[in-house]
């Protein structure tokens, strides 16, 4: 899903940190997650790593952000992508609890509009949903702001349109805040264009 979106970009960044140190922050699953974080998502506020359990080639790590009485945000499930010592960290997605993205299923054909949705506990909750692309620093689509929800495990579904869709793996982002933070909690998938 990010930050490459085929083996061969990452086969070409181990090349280029073997040969000078190039972005050396692709080794690392807890400085990947906050930089997919911040930069891709533009979550800017989620700053901190709260939890962090590697095994194997698997990584999960809790981002959230900086304040007392802010919790985890996501837990971001990382791969190492390839299979040399130097294999970058990947995002392939978020362990849900509490907030989920399951329509569209992962890895299926989208179109536009996008008919998103999954299950969510909370109270007075405000959901929004984005489209993105790798190769792009803008949202393809936002959803209006905001779609009400909350209450125990109850379904939740928005509609975004989207448009300029290039990659051929796209990430769907649904996310909720505005009690402490902007983003308090956020889920992911990634989908193909269809």
């Amino acid at each position: 899903m990010w930050p490459f979106t085929t083996l061969a970009q990452a086969q070409a960044w181990e090349r280029a940190y073997r040969s000078s140190g190039h972005q050396s922050w692709h080794r690392d699953p807890g400085r990947t997650a906050l930089s997919f974080t911040r930069g891709y998502l533009g979550f800017t506020e989620i700053d901190r790593v709260s939890s962090r359990t590697v095994s194997g080639r698997h990584a999960r790590i809790g981002v959230a952000p900086t304040g007392p009485e802010s919790g985890t945000a996501a837990v971001i499930h990382l791969v190492r992508f390839g299979t040399g010592p130097d294999a970058p960290w990947e995002v392939v997605g978020t362990d849900d609890t509490t907030f989920s993205l399951t329509t569209p299923a992962y890895g299926s054909p989208v179109r536009s509009p996008l008919v998103t949705g999954g299950r969510i506990s909370g109270v007075d909750e405000s959901i929004r949903v984005q489209v993105r692309q790798p190769s792009s620093e803008a949202p393809l689509g936002t959803s209006a702001c905001c779609t009400p929800a909350g209450g125990d495990d109850q379904p939740w579904n928005v509609s975004v349109s989207f448009s300029g869709a290039r990659d051929p793996v796209l990430t769907v982002i649904a996310s909720t805040g505005g009690h402490v933070a902007e983003v308090e909690r956020f889920t992911i998938t990634a989908v193909r264009t269809g």
